[in-house]
């Protein structure tokens, strides 16, 4: 018996979103995609493979880094919305598989693009994700897992893990792109 899944190729392999729309992973720039579905996809990812103190998504820290950017909240709430269809692949993982990055790479310009991002909002959204990522890991890791934020300057940012479910995290997410879209 040959089961169905959620995988096909058009132009390239393609994958199914809650909308039911396809995610063509070579073409995203012409795939059907809403907000929805990335908020559905975040939600539902755990940061850190989950190898943290209880499930946090993805679509929670971008909340965090959104609140946490002094400018370019729209920018750094989608920062990571490519894992919403790529998938959120630890930094040593991706430092070995070049051609994820640039799938991942494509699949940013394409939400870029349709969410018409400011290319000047990285240095400021990067700065904030950091902040966020060390705050994150003295909440969530091992002791010292943060070690390299205080040599670095880098100042941990003042959030509070909530360890949202993914339902409440993907309103959340929800409300505030709808907030900063009017």
């Amino acid at each position: 018996m040959n089961a169905q899944v959620a995988v096909k190729i058009k132009s390239g392999p393609s994958i199914m979103l809650a909308s039911g729309n396809w995610f063509d992973l070579l073409d995203p720039w012409n795939s059907e995609f809403t907000i929805e579905d990335i908020a559905q996809g975040l939600s539902n990812i755990c940061r850190f493979s989950g190898q943290c103190k209880g499930f946090y998504s993805v679509a929670e820290h971008s909340i965090h880094v959104c609140d946490t950017v002094e400018q370019f909240h729209l920018e750094a709430l989608l920062h990571d919305a490519a894992e919403a269809f790529v998938g959120d692949i630890t930094r040593p993982l991706k430092q070995l598989l070049p051609q994820y990055k640039e799938i991942e790479a494509n699949v940013e310009d394409a939400i870029s693009r349709r969410f018409n991002l400011d290319p000047r909002s990285k240095s400021a959204v990067k700065a904030a994700d950091l902040r966020v990522l060390a705050a994150e890991q003295a909440q969530l890791m091992p002791l010292g897992t943060d070690f390299w934020a205080a040599p670095s300057n880098v100042k941990p940012a003042f959030i509070e893990i909530g360890f949202l479910p993914p339902a409440e995290a993907r309103e959340i997410f929800l409300d505030k792109f709808s907030l900063l879209t009017r």
